[in-house]
């Protein structure tokens, strides 16, 4: 590589690792706020947290990598415009095209540590943040089971078992349900059972009543039922549920079987199209990189500024995911399809070559006057 590659690319790379700090810091703490007032409310301990956090990091790496190759991309390429870098080196003969290779190059080296975290650390990810939920999940329902004790196991939500028989039969129930402002509704039963399905435990309550009081009518309504089921899941979780797609190896996605397809609830058309997606997306950033680079360069210097620049490769890139997330119901209706996906990165690299070259056209070097003095 040439002393002027190993230079930009070193230029792009210290920005880039310094956004990418920037923007995973920003998304995390985004996230673990939501997921901090989740889990302590909950009751679950300070570690739980952090585990679940760290669990997380892997896929908010992945959303943040295009972004930050994309805005390294442009810092770096407006601050060689605003310093003449660029202006000597297409007077010495560079066209925009070579000077594109260390930003090509850049984008390899951002898709290789996406190639990574999508083949091997975010199903890791998922896999383990599943199980730990499912434990989680399993625990919390252990919990319910306390004969006497008024539980609260959501917000809005009181459980109470009078007595639980060694057959594990629940006798005395009493679930107060206040989540909605509009409604209050109060269950009785005789006995009850919880049942642990894919979706989530469920609560069959026998032989009971449920009292209905609508707070905008001031009415109390009573209906009873021999058996009604309360869906636990929305307040605990699933338990035993199968794997999901994001959980699946590269390999299993290859390969799928139909016990893959029957545990994962998946058809084979979502099941190719996430095996694309994982090569599609990481090179998704040589795509915003080559695309940044190339609406700088088709503009190039002026004394007012580079925003016009800035604002079409904005738009550039927001027509790109525009038209990735257009596709993408098509490309899972028919595993033959999957490779739709292609099409809006295929788009954005011809839309980037395109920029540049009209970006070479109109900076040709002027032709070298005459020996007598007119050109």
């Amino acid at each position: 590589m040439a002393r002027l590659d190993r230079y930009i690319l070193s230029q792009l790379l210290r920005v880039f690792a310094f956004f990418s700090l920037v923007l995973v810091s920003v998304y995390w703490v985004n996230r673990a706020a939501r997921l901090f007032d989740q889990l302590i409310s909950d009751g679950q301990p300070l570690l739980v947290f952090i585990e679940f956090t760290a669990l997380s990091l892997p896929m908010l790496i992945r959303t943040v990598l295009p972004v930050a190759a994309f805005v390294a991309t442009v810092y770096v390429t407006q601050a060689m415009l605003r310093s003449n870098e660029i202006a000597v080196l297409q007077a010495a003969g560079m066209s925009p095209y070579r000077l594109a290779r260390p930003v090509v190059v850049f984008g390899m080296v951002v898709a290789g540590f996406l190639l990574v975290l999508m083949h091997f650390l975010i199903p890791s990810a998922y896999s383990q943040l599943a199980q730990r939920q499912n434990e989680i999940a399993q625990n919390i329902t252990a919990g319910l089971l306390q004969q006497g004790v008024f539980q609260h196991p959501g917000g809005g939500i009181t459980f109470f078992i009078s007595e639980i028989s060694p057959e594990g039969v629940l006798r005395g129930i009493f679930l107060s349900d206040t989540r909605s402002f509009a409604q209050r509704i109060d269950y009785t039963a005789r006995t009850a059972l919880i049942v642990p399905e894919a979706s989530g435990p469920k609560l069959v309550m026998i032989d009971g009543f449920a009292q209905i009081h609508d707070a905008r009518t001031g009415r109390l309504s009573t209906t009873t039922f021999s058996d009604f089921t309360y869906d636990l899941g929305a307040l605990i979780g699933p338990i035993g549920r199968g794997r999901s797609v994001q959980e699946l190896s590269t390999r299993a996605l290859m390969h799928p079987d139909p016990a893959l397809m029957l545990e994962t609830r998946a058809t084979p058309a979502q099941l190719r199209f996430e095996l694309v997606s994982r090569f599609v997306d990481a090179f998704a950033a040589v795509a915003t990189a080559l695309i940044g680079f190339a609406a700088l360069m088709a503009g190039g210097f002026s004394r007012l500024g580079f925003w016009r620049q800035v604002v079409l490769a904005v738009v550039l890139l927001a027509v790109m995911q525009t038209f990735a997330n257009a596709l993408t119901g098509v490309a899972m209706r028919s595993a033959a399809l999957a490779w739709v996906g292609l099409v809006p990165l295929a788009g954005a690299i011809g839309v980037a070559v395109m920029l540049l070259h009209y970006g070479a056209r109109t900076r040709r070097p002027c032709p070298t006057l005459k020996a007598g003095g007119a050109p």
